[in-house]
């Protein structure tokens, strides 16, 4: 096994949290709620931005990375028959990455992403077609379609961005609510 010392003049890259991670992060520790993350086209961007935040652990209990198609069944929970029928990158797929993420880590709230960050187009599916899937503490879950226009890791990039928002959303209105 080799040895790797850093010096004390290297430097970690300066990594700002995103601001509204920072605000779902806060948004859910008011709440007392945590959340669970099922990502497929982002590839883990979205538990990055959560746990880039200070604090983060108080409410993100984690996520799965099922990118490949078995593994949106196997890992996040989507039954084989939605598969079998919508494919990978559909409504009812996201909606039910984010109910099964819910569910198997055991959190509040699901968030699921899932679709084409291209360059190329995707068993009919054009590259920036994104569904985000959201399961709430009540059990219900839906998911929206966004348009994304850009290249792969812009695609990505605003997927993020947009799944975080949706969430947000999510959580400000019940919070008006109650």
């Amino acid at each position: 096994m080799r040895s790797v010392f850093v010096g004390s003049r290297a430097r970690p890259p300066k990594m700002n949290p995103d601001p509204l991670a920072v605000e779902l992060v806060a948004a859910l520790a008011a709440a007392r709620q945590s959340l669970a993350t099922a990502e497929s086209l982002t590839g883990g961007l979205i538990g990055a931005a959560v746990t880039a935040v200070p604090g983060a652990s108080s409410s993100y209990l984690g996520g799965v990375v099922s990118y490949a198609t078995r593994l949106k069944a196997e890992l996040a929970g989507v039954p084989q028959r939605i598969l079998d029928e919508w494919g990978p990158v559909a409504e009812a797929t996201a909606a039910a990455m984010a109910a099964g993420v819910r569910c198997r880590v055991g959190a509040d709230w699901g968030l699921a992403v899932t679709g084409v960050a291209g360059p190329e187009p995707q068993d009919g599916h054009q590259p920036g077609e994104v569904w985000i899937g959201i399961a709430g503490p009540d059990g219900s879950s839906a998911a929206s379609k966004i348009q994304l226009a850009g290249t792969r890791e812009q695609i990505r990039t605003a997927t993020v961005r947009a799944a975080l928002a949706q969430l947000l959303g999510e959580l400000a209105a019940i919070s008006s609510q109650g």
